[in-house]
């Protein structure tokens, strides 16, 4: 009876703040992402602003190129490699970066996103001044620039972006993320996680996440999930995240441009969360170190090129999976990832649990 009331309320509180936007989510997303709203939309007029036609513009050739260089070649390599996917996709510090968990695995029911940025509010564009309607969109080209041309976000300079008065947090990215990948936006809440996982709905003011139901072309509704959280291990420990995620059950894990967090002993629980959880690891070098991986447990496939990390985390070089690309026959991938974001520079590991049903495409 507990959980039916809780899921009722959360219900309740999703409908609530999809109403309180005055325009749809879904609008809101597709306006800032540069399309055109639905023409009964109240964002509609704004459209003709000829700030808007020039941002939409901008996306318009941005994301033509981006998926041209990028996001088709990965999906393509998805489609390939990722063979049995799970329903739950697990991307710890991803920022909002639902733009590469998607183009991954476009297949996952449930996303989990989880980063030191703050969710911020659900965006209105309807209650903004008609003179800050360009340089809103403006700010928010800057704060999408450094993925859209390095594939990953900056933490710091990321944190000072999402941080204005106008369109502030996560969710405006996510939004235009959803909005770019063929998504349609049909609710948004704020939750948050007692310290024995249950997810409830929040406030904007208490709620350290959000939740978001989508869907794609197919009309399957699907859930993104994203948390404000200190993933080191006294904050995981106390914030009850890694016991909401086991109650999805073993899904995929994502790792990208970690700054080697999961290198050191201060995210053990993280790190050992994933390889507990994961039927398959995708990730470049700045995730599970290769030494973890027990070769009666995984498989290891590795794909593009690794020779060192990045001067500023030259530390952290492997010599255990310098190893693995001189002897498992890496697989040329036409993408870059990561840091080291070039074409013919990028390196990816698919590890893939044995006893899973989860098989490494060939």
């Amino acid at each position: 009876m507990r959980r039916l009331i809780l899921a009722a309320a959360f219900i309740a509180s999703l409908s609530f703040a999809a109403r309180a936007e005055g325009a749809s989510p879904d609008d809101t997303a597709r306006f800032l992402a540069g399309m055109a709203p639905a023409a009964e939309s109240p964002l509609t007029a704004l459209t003709k602003n000829p700030s808007w036609e020039k941002h939409a513009k901008l996306f318009d050739d941005t994301w033509k190129g981006l998926d041209e260089r990028q996001l088709s070649n990965i999906r393509t390599w998805s489609a390939k490699n990722i063979a049995e996917p799970r329903k739950a996709l697990f991307y710890f510090f991803s920022g909002p970066d639902f733009l590469y968990a998607n183009a991954f695995f476009p297949a996952a029911d449930t996303y989990v996103l989880a980063g030191l940025e703050p969710v911020g509010r659900i965006p209105d564009v309807t209650n903004l001044p008609p003179k800050s309607v360009p340089g809103t969109l403006q700010h928010l080209e800057s704060s999408l620039g450094n993925i859209l041309k390095l594939s990953y976000f900056i933490t710091l300079d990321m944190d000072s972006k999402l941080r204005q008065p106008q369109l502030n947090g996560t969710l405006p990215v996510l939004y235009v993320f959803l909005a770019r990948s063929g998504q349609t936006i049909h609710e948004v809440g704020f939750v948050k996680l007692t310290a024995d996982g249950v997810l409830v709905p929040a406030s904007e003011a208490s709620g350290r996440g959000v939740r978001i139901a989508f869907s794609g072309s197919d009309g399957r509704v699907r859930t993104l999930y994203y948390f404000s959280t200190n993933l080191a291990n006294k904050g995981v420990r106390d914030s009850g995240f890694l016991k909401f995620c086991g109650t999805l059950g073993t899904g995929d894990s994502f790792v990208k441009s970690a700054s080697y967090l999961l290198h050191g002993g201060d995210f053990s629980e993280v790190r050992g969360f994933l390889l507990d959880h994961s039927a398959a690891i995708l990730q470049d070098d700045t995730g599970v170190p290769v030494i973890l991986f027990k070769p009666d447990q995984w498989a290891l496939q590795p794909f593009g090129t690794y020779t060192s990390p990045i001067g500023m985390f030259r530390g952290n070089y492997q010599s255990k999976l310098r190893a693995l690309y001189q002897t498992a026959k890496p697989v040329p991938i036409n993408f870059g990832v990561g840091y080291k974001f070039k074409v013919n520079q990028s390196n990816l590991l698919l590890a893939v649990k044995k006893e899973s049903k989860a098989a490494i495409g060939q």
